[in-house]
């Protein structure tokens, strides 16, 4: 009896079920449509940070910075001026930031309550200059051929011509533990010829290039690159996921820390937490138990992102929040008043049924099973349009920007002054914005749809309730 007078007056009142059930469906798509905006702009940072921060990091450990630090350190190139123009080069090889860590520290952090894994690197730079000096003629003035100056026995004139012309280059070095490339810079990036390093190779002579320096450079697979004298095979050719690389060269640590006279020494330790939710207590154990370190998380990071993804992601947190619950509160009072709107338009049938034996609470389970009915249809509806609205922002893919500040580390740390991620994050990386919708997402509506029917129903039921028989008989014309 329930079920068929439900459908009965569902289909009667077709027009106005229709108009609570599409004022619930604008509020809970609405809903649906930041909460994928909102995931997206969280997968687009994540991107982001993935591509300067190393797929599986949480964390990173850098030495303290030190204010005076590189001060008494300046790259200093020492030529001889030979006669004979020929070329002459000069290689410098410096530790980035000049701080590092003791590679003990690794183990220390490795140690950590809290930490799955921990690996060190080395970053490096490599200034290269080359040219050649050019020997100048010298002109005697004229009738000067004997004449003297000061007495020193030596004709006068003057040098033209001549001088040094030297080309300066630079690019930056990563040594990578071989023996645990789960984490740090290069996982961000693909293979895309050539291999990746081996376990065996933790001295060996090889390396793997940025894509976009070995264009620039034209290098390939198979061809070698020269550091400060020693030559390494190239062994693969890696690009960035997204953005710009963290380095243009990488290479195994030892062969890194021999190049920098730097035995024994990384610059940052890569940290995997066992516990995503303990991320926070194992920065604080780590900062504690071992001094003179800096720890950067990803979320650390996360707060320097800057540009259009940064407005957008704001926009989306705050105003799409806001505004979706104002849309849900108005969408919510407007189906209770209309739902109690149209049961103030059926008194006599409302009354009828008490005069024949309909008790208030049956009339107004009645009231609620309509009420709930007109919220799952505006559920359904709301969800259709608001996977729509994300599929469309999908394919239309709206290009967002982002910067990322070189704070929150070391001076030889990944993400201070001089760390690997500072030539990424010296530029805008573009991302193209995409709006998932997850099945939480959908639960979430589902709920909301029940919450607009119950709570449409309750100033339905309410009001039904209160109507007597006699109601119905004023009424009869």
């Amino acid at each position: 009896m329930f079920f068929t007078y439900l459908r009965r007056e569902l289909r009667r009142r077709r027009k106005a079920a229709l108009v609570i059930a599409m004022g619930l469906a604008l509020g809970i798509a609405l809903v649906i449509t930041v909460s994928s905006v909102s995931a997206g702009m969280t997968q687009a940072q994540g991107k982001v940070l993935e591509s300067l921060y190393g797929l599986g990091t949480d964390m990173t450990v850098t030495k303290a910075a030190d204010p005076d630090s590189g001060s008494a350190e300046r790259p200093r190139f020492q030529f001889d001026a030979r006669g004979d123009d020929k070329e002459q080069s000069s290689d410098r090889v410096m530790v980035q930031g000049f701080q590092s860590l003791k590679s003990s520290v690794v183990d220390q952090v490795s140690g950590q309550s809290g930490v799955k894994d921990a690996v060190g690197g080395l970053s490096l730079v490599v200034i290269k200059v080359n040219g050649q000096f050019q020997r100048g003629e010298f002109q005697q003035a004229p009738g000067g051929g004997n004449r003297q100056r000061g007495g020193g026995g030596q004709p006068q004139g003057s040098v033209r011509g001549g001088g040094a012309n030297f080309d300066i280059n630079n690019f930056t070095v990563y040594g990578t533990d071989v023996g645990h490339l789960g984490l740090g810079p290069l996982t961000s990036s693909k293979i895309t010829s050539g291999k990746t390093f081996t376990s065996a190779q933790g001295n060996a002579k090889v390396a793997v290039l940025d894509s976009a320096y070995a264009k620039q450079k034209k290098l390939t697979v198979g061809k070698t690159l020269t550091i400060s004298g020693t030559k390494f095979e190239i062994i693969g050719i890696a690009t960035a996921d997204s953005g710009s690389s963290s380095a243009n060269v990488y290479i195994p640590l030892k062969q890194a820390q021999t190049l920098a006279d730097a035995k024994d020494k990384v610059t940052t330790v890569y940290v995997q937490a066992a516990d995503s939710q303990r991320i926070d207590s194992v920065k604080a154990a780590i900062q504690k138990n071992i001094s003179g370190t800096t720890v950067t998380t990803s979320s650390d990071l996360a707060s320097t992102v800057s540009g259009s993804l940064s407005t957008a992601s704001d926009l989306a947190t705050n105003v799409g929040k806001w505004l979706s619950i104002a849309v849900l509160i108005a969408a919510f009072l407007v189906a209770g008043l209309l739902t109690s709107s149209a049961v103030s338009r059926r008194v006599r049938e409302f009354g009828t049924l008490k005069a024949l034996g309909w008790k208030s609470g049956r009339v107004t389970r009645q009231v609620m099973g309509e009420a709930i009915v007109n919220g799952l249809i505006g559920g359904a509806l709301g969800i259709a349009l608001g996977l729509g609205c994300a599929y469309l922002i999908t394919a239309i893919s709206p290009t967002l920007e982002a910067t990322v500040g070189g704070g929150g580390g070391g001076g030889g740390g990944g993400f201070g002054p001089g760390g690997p991620a500072r030539r990424a994050a010296s530029e805008a990386l573009k991302i193209s914005l995409e709006a998932p919708v997850n099945v939480n997402t959908i639960v979430l509506a589902v709920a909301l749809a029940v919450a607009g029917g119950l709570i449409a129903g309750t100033f339905g039921g309410w009001r039904a309730s209160r109507l007597r028989p006699a109601d119905a008989l004023r009424r009869v014309e």
